[in-house]
């Protein structure tokens, strides 16, 4: 006689994503808000030599995502960076700072995709078709990027089911855009537009040097950089991830790199980098009006609009997912994990991460919120190649992706390297916004603690 299954145990996620849609994932989360929105700030820190810190920003992703390539191979599970910080170090207490960090980063991700969607492209729709000009730094303005996280926060508590093909589609749509871009900078080329001298030139401020110009620049560019690890979490929904996981990222992140790069190298040919500066995140509007100006602007900057839209949604949505995820693991006030009853959503962990961003929103600009959000994961990258060095004494039961020892080292190293004030030539707000969103996971943890003592952590079940 068989022996029965035991009715407690959890059916496997449904395996429907192959090759194409895993590519589609990857280059899907990394494009969108950091391009469309950033590009002017990051002119403003390097000069015309744009291209330069976003293709050293993707050297140094590229260097870690070996290592998330051989820690998914090896515990192919939907957690990421949190499992590895435990089963690396076993340390309850940086195990949870990791899995807050990474929630935090979504937060100011998405704060960062709400002032693109109010400050630059739902306000040039406004001129395209109201003729109505608000200032970029207006309350009004302000108050539209809070009513777009509440939006989001509704969408949230609804209930939102992600499809991994939806999401083609909007990649798709954020991908035209870039090759409208590029289009528009191969066209000038042609007709002999452009000022091809820029592209090698570096601004270094009063009192910097060249290295702490470009380092800076690139600890901002890496913003847009970032979204390669989320594809960690497919892991338990995708056939064989062992075999395909590789091939995957590093295509998907060499596409988007390569996208980047054509992207700032068009910017830097049409506008001089202190014009592009001074539009700040309208500087991809100033490319289209200076390279076509027959072009509709209002097309890119609806095309914009869904970018900051499904960058800010993906995020907020793994935020709260992820809040109600160490709630649920008593890792922080139980308090956190109550779902309401109707709607069967975390609503309570919807509502502290909307009312964190809305603070956000409303006391920092775009390029705070986007350098925090890159400090805080070149912070988890560190501690995630680092890992990888470490798990390599846990011997494995199967084969799997074994990233080559030079790139964890040179990931940790260069991770650390833009991380560190004094070396990236980071502006102190960064570090300031950080401190005080970890400082709020100390305390919850504290909290927590004081309250049930310490907990046992399972970190594989966070996001579920």
């Amino acid at each position: 006689m068989a022996e029965a299954t035991p009715q407690t145990e959890q059916p496997e996620l449904h395996r429907a994503i192959g090759p194409k849609l895993l590519l589609f994932f990857v280059v899907g989360d990394i494009l969108g808000t950091g391009i469309y929105a950033l590009t002017g700030n990051v002119a403003g820190k390097i000069g015309g030599a744009l291209w330069l810190p976003f293709l050293l920003a993707f050297v140094v992703a590229f260097l870690t995502a070996f290592s998330y390539l051989e820690l998914v191979g090896k515990y192919p599970r939907a957690a990421g960076a949190a499992l590895y910080t435990n089963k690396a170090f076993g340390i309850h207490f940086l195990t949870f700072m990791v899995a807050f960090a990474v929630m935090c980063s979504g937060i100011t991700s998405a704060s960062s995709a709400a002032l693109a969607f109010g400050r630059t492209y739902l306000r040039q729709l406004l001129v395209e078709f109201f003729d109505v000009a608000l200032s970029p730094e207006s309350l009004a303005i302000t108050g539209i990027a809070i009513v777009f996280i509440a939006a989001l926060a509704i969408i949230n508590f609804r209930g939102v089911s992600e499809s991994v093909k939806a999401n083609v589609v909007l990649t798709c749509i954020e991908l035209s855009g870039l090759v409208i871009i590029i289009l528009i900078g191969a066209w000038a080329v042609i007709n002999g537009d452009g000022d091809p001298g820029r592209l090698t030139d570096i601004h270094v401020p009063s009192g910097s040097n060249v290295v702490l110009a470009v380092t800076s620049a690139t600890a901002l560019a890496f913003f847009a950089m970032v979204g390669f690890e989320d594809s960690v979490n497919m892991a338990e929904e995708c056939r064989n991830p062992v075999k395909i996981f590789p091939r995957a990222m590093l295509w998907g992140m060499g596409i988007a790199a390569l996208i980047y790069v054509l992207v700032a190298i068009t910017s830097s040919l049409l506008i001089p980098s202190d014009e592009l500066a001074k539009a700040g995140s309208s500087a991809l509007l100033k490319v289209v009006t200076v390279g076509a100006p027959g072009f509709p602007l209002w097309i890119f900057a609806l095309i914009g609009l869904l970018a900051v839209i499904n960058s800010a949604l993906i995020n907020m949505l793994m935020a709260s997912r992820l809040l109600y995820g160490m709630a649920n693991e008593k890792i922080i006030p139980k308090f956190f994990g109550a779902v309401h009853p109707f709607r069967r959503t975390p609503w309570i962990s919807i509502v502290f991460t909307t009312g964190v961003a809305v603070i956000l929103v409303s006391t920092a600009d775009i390029g705070k919120l986007g350098g925090t959000t890159s400090l805080l994961l070149l912070i988890v990258f560190t501690i995630v190649n680092v890992a990888c060095l470490v798990l390599r004494r846990e011997p494995s039961e199967h084969k799997h992706f074994r990233a080559p020892t030079w790139a964890p080292v040179l990931g940790a190293i260069t991770c650390a390297y833009l991380a560190i004030p004094w070396t990236s030539g980071r502006p102190a707000d960064d570090y300031k916004i950080a401190g005080w969103l970890l400082l709020a996971g100390l305390v919850l943890w504290g909290i927590n603690r004081v309250l049930h003592g310490k907990v046992e952590t399972h970190p594989e079940k966070l996001g579920k």
